[in-house]
């Protein structure tokens, strides 16, 4: 098939690009590339069926971009520090990028996959979250321009479904991690891998005793493509790992890969949820739906990965890195020995 991935540049856009691609289809990536990177899609760029259109959502997408079969709409920032910065422009790529997607969808008859969150939720009052919860979401918050973005974005999803019989999917994607995040993203896996790595404290925000359900990379490819492709279910969908650890086991965890960290307490953010756990009932029995790498071997996986990161920084830009890094490329090739 032919399949637009807008977004296609960022963390998750490239490993579904990726998985697309090895499964024989055409692909377009649409990026902005203002969090999304080249780097992340280089690999991609070498097959004769895939292509980059650098644009923004917010803007009218280009009738010469094609026609398409399916649309996954990855397109916005999805780390607090990220969609903080531009506030506006997150809150519009949500909105305004989601109308733009669904009017190609409409005129080219295509199944369209909107990309949601956990953070509809806000800060759950019931636990774990299912997907009748409403949620407890503050409109007015530091967070609002990314979880009221995204909620508009379903409402317009399913008006597009009701008034234009756009073929639409919907998918609350809880806290994905894996190689090829950006050092700087400021979730909790990368935060933890690159601090410790760098000889730097590992900062949680709070007691630590906040929690986080973590699905790795490989698993939410296959739940965001289960969904596009089966027939019944519309969404919305929670897509995530169950399994829920506090702040401060994970990053106990990845102390242990590593095999250095020191932790250190910071004031907890607001609005930022204590609790978030997915139900994930409805993946499960309409998709088939069932994570099946563990937090231990994703996590290694991914420090694996930063460890080379942190390792190539430091010979590029030597004297921008703090202390403690001498031993990154060390840690990365003791860390393939443990796999093999």
């Amino acid at each position: 098939m032919r399949i637009l991935i807008t977004g296609g540049a960022g963390f998750l856009g490239s490993h579904l690009g990726r998985r697309l691609l090895a499964e024989g289809h055409w692909i377009t990536v649409f990026d902005n590339f203002l969090t999304g990177s080249r780097r992340n899609i280089q690999d991609l760029l070498r097959s004769s069926r895939a292509k980059v259109v650098t644009g923004d959502v917010t803007r009218e997408l280009p009738r010469s971009i094609g026609e398409f079969e399916r649309i996954y709409n990855l397109a916005c920032p999805a780390s607090p520090p990220h969609y903080q910065k531009a506030p506006v422009h997150t809150t519009l790529t949500s909105v305004l990028g989601t109308h733009h997607v669904l009017e190609l969808g409409a005129r080219c008859g295509a199944r369209v996959l909107q990309a949601s969150t956990s953070e509809v939720y806000g800060d759950p009052e019931c636990h774990p979250q299912p997907e009748s919860y409403r949620g407890a979401v503050s409109c007015t918050g530091p967070r609002a321009c990314y979880d009221e973005g995204k909620r508009c974005a379903e409402s317009l999803m399913m008006d597009y479904a009701r008034t234009r019989g756009v073929k639409v999917r919907i998918a609350r994607i809880f806290n994905t991690y894996g190689p090829g995040m950006a050092a700087d993203d400021g979730r909790v896996v990368s935060n933890f891998a690159v601090q410790a790595l760098r000889g730097e404290p590992l900062t949680i925000y709070g007691n630590g005793s906040q929690t986080r359900s973590l699905c790795y990379v490989d698993d939410m490819v296959d739940g965001l493509i289960a969904l596009m492709e089966q027939d019944q279910v519309v969404g919305p969908v929670n897509l995530g790992n169950p399994e829920e650890l506090t702040v401060r086991e994970i990053a106990e965890r990845i102390v242990s890969i590593v095999g250095r960290g020191r932790i250190v307490q910071q004031p907890l953010p607001t609005d930022d949820p204590k609790r978030r756990k997915p139900d994930v009932a409805l993946a499960s029995r309409a998709l088939g739906f069932s994570p099946r790498v563990s937090f231990e071997e994703g996590a290694r996986r991914t420090v694996q990965y930063f460890a080379k990161e942190v390792a190539r920084a430091r010979r590029t830009k030597r004297s921008s890195l703090p202390a403690g890094t001498g031993d990154a490329l060390a840690a990365s090739r003791a860390l393939s020995r443990e796999e093999r």
